[in-house]
């Protein structure tokens, strides 16, 4: 998972409490864009959404509406362009 805002780091509240997975935006087999949203995650005080870092065809999906998440937890697998180029 990416790392939280900065800001969450210098005040904190926003983070206080689990966070868990409020919604998926995507499925196996979904093409995605780098910086698409591919999940919205949530505390007890703000929704957040998760782009996408890469460009890629989703292979796995790692996690589910309603799981809690750590701090760089696997979220979902990507099949870049590079790797389907040698496939």
């Amino acid at each position: 998972m990416p790392r939280f805002p900065e800001c969450w780091q210098s005040c904190g509240s926003c983070a206080a409490g689990p966070v868990f997975i409020l919604e998926l935006a995507i499925q196996v087999g979904d093409w995605v864009e780098r910086d698409e949203t591919i999940l919205t995650l949530e505390t007890g005080k703000v929704a957040l959404d998760i782009p996408s870092p890469w460009s890629g065809r989703v292979v796995e999906v790692h996690v589910a509406a309603g799981d809690t998440v750590d701090e760089g937890a696997l979220l979902a697998t990507l099949a870049t362009l590079a790797t389907l180029a040698t496939d």
